[in-house]
């Protein structure tokens, strides 16, 4: 294993199961060194009278793979910029690979890969029977989980704790994630690590759709939604 084949998805010899050892047939993929600071974030939201938990974590190469030609192939749907289905058919390929990557990583360029990042739901106030979405309604105004979420706003502001959200403001590139944290000090080493030259290389031999239009755009891509920090 190397730092860039975290980097880039290709290992999970740096993650724990948070999952192993429950009666749960999900594994729950975390870096390592996540492990005890994502647990005084949960103990922390318990004090506060929620019940942090983690809806997804650590997604390799393979499976960003999936999404994102699932998405291309039109078998996934493709949202518009505030989160509604759109009909893609009309859409020339470069509009098409943006507005994927307003929802969706770039496989080999996804936060996601590191172990670092979590989208993150809040158990206690779920009904039963109630299907996560990761959508802005459940995480602003009324919304199930937005009571957690302002409590967090908080807390992250505070030196209580090194986690934050990186799609905090809405810029035009990856639309805002209230639901996604980070733990700065490895994701910042990670994302410090990310360059054209390694997605490309990482790229270039896998069955991804619509290549020649991510490499022919990739420094536009790597500025307006990879490289973004808040």
């Amino acid at each position: 294993m190397t730092v860039t084949d975290i980097v880039t998805g290709s290992t999970e010899a740096h993650l724990l199961d948070l999952n192993e050892g429950l009666l749960c047939s999900n594994a729950l993929l975390v870096h390592k060194q996540v492990v005890a600071p994502l647990l005084d974030l949960q103990n922390a939201a318990q004090e506060a009278g929620f019940e942090l938990r983690v809806c997804s974590s650590f997604r390799s190469f393979e499976r960003q793979l999936q999404i994102w030609n699932g998405k291309v192939a039109g078998m996934r749907p493709i949202m518009d910029p505030f989160g509604s289905p759109i009909d893609a058919k009309g859409l020339s390929p470069w509009r098409k690979v943006q507005a994927i990557l307003r929802w969706s990583a770039l496989p080999g360029a996804s936060r996601h890969h590191w172990g670092t990042d979590f989208d993150i739901y809040d158990a206690k106030a779920m009904p039963e029977g109630y299907q996560i979405q990761l959508i802005p309604e459940e995480v602003q105004g009324a919304g199930l989980f937005a009571p957690m979420h302002d409590w967090l706003d908080g807390y992250l502001s505070s030196e209580q704790t090194q986690f934050y959200r990186p799609y905090k403001i809405d810029t035009g590139g990856i639309a805002p994630e209230r639901w996604h944290i980070s733990y700065r000090p490895l994701a910042d080493l990670y994302c410090s690590l990310l360059d054209a030259e390694l997605i490309t290389k990482r790229l270039r031999y896998s069955d991804l759709l619509l290549l020649d239009v991510v490499l022919e755009n990739l420094d536009e891509i790597m500025h307006r939604y990879i490289l973004v920090d808040y």
